[in-house]
């Protein structure tokens, strides 16, 4: 769970920047799939998948294609609402990961994409455990960027000091997933490297979807914006930026 914050207040203002959130966000690369495939030891194929914490159903929709019978899980009604525009055939149910609405040995697969950070792990790895069948897993996974390229470092040292009580990059994944061994599940993880080339109007629309900014009134949110901007353009002068992300998957399988 993210802390040093209001976690409320955070987890809550995803609803009212969807659209960014839709725009913005990076997708997921076939390799991260193949991985996770990997890792689990069998195909999404056919598999039922719950997609927690879905969002605008940017995951969901990788993983419908993939051949996954998958149901998004989510709790936000302004991410809910962008869901279902841009996905209106795959099925939703408003929920969290701390209380899935499933039956007990329901689904193959518990996927969090970019948002197992969201739960209380004692509560939702059970809750995971619960819903599983015999042999399958949790699958949680973060784009993180990659602060060893200098412009991506110079712009988390922007943010720290324009928003020291919200700023937080994904520095805690490891205490996140450390939470599933205890519970039985056997754990795998890898990371993968990849970038996206954007413009940097597209990484402010990025921007403005996380968390530490949308949790701002737009008056407060618009000087940070605004001298985010002033910097990109001044380190990108043609405008297009490569963004170079590890890709962290984490997946833990329940005994068969």
């Amino acid at each position: 769970m993210t802390e040093g914050r209001n976690y409320r207040e955070a987890a809550a203002s995803f609803g009212g920047v969807a659209a960014e959130y839709e725009r913005g966000r990076p997708g997921y690369p076939d390799e991260l799939f193949d991985a996770l495939e990997r890792l689990w030891g069998r195909g999404l194929a056919g598999a039922r998948v719950l997609d927690v914490g879905a969002g605008t159903g940017i995951a969901t929709r990788l993983l419908a294609a993939r051949g996954a019978e998958v149901v998004a899980v989510e709790p936000s009604p302004g991410m809910a609402a962008r869901f279902l525009a841009s996905s209106p055939g795959l099925p939703l149910v408003r929920g969290t990961g701390d209380d899935l609405p499933f039956h007990d040995g329901s689904v193959d697969l518990v996927a969090y994409a970019q948002a197992f950070h969201w739960t209380y792990p004692e509560k939702s790895v059970p809750e995971a455990v619960r819903v599983l069948r015999p042999g399958g897993a949790v699958a949680a996974w973060w784009n993180v960027y990659d602060e060893t390229v200098p412009w991506v470092r110079a712009r988390s040292e922007r943010m720290a000091a324009a928003l020291p009580d919200r700023y937080h990059g994904y520095g805690g994944i490891s205490g996140h997933v450390g939470h599933f061994a205890p519970a039985g599940l056997a754990v795998e993880r890898t990371a993968l490297r990849w970038e996206r080339r954007v413009t940097v109007e597209h990484v402010l629309t990025d921007l403005t979807s996380r968390s530490y900014l949308a949790s701002l009134g737009p008056e407060e949110r618009a000087p940070v914006l605004a001298a985010e901007r002033e910097a990109m353009v001044a380190a990108f002068p043609d405008g297009v930026v490569v963004e170079p992300f590890s890709l962290d998957l984490t997946v833990a399988v329940k005994p068969g």
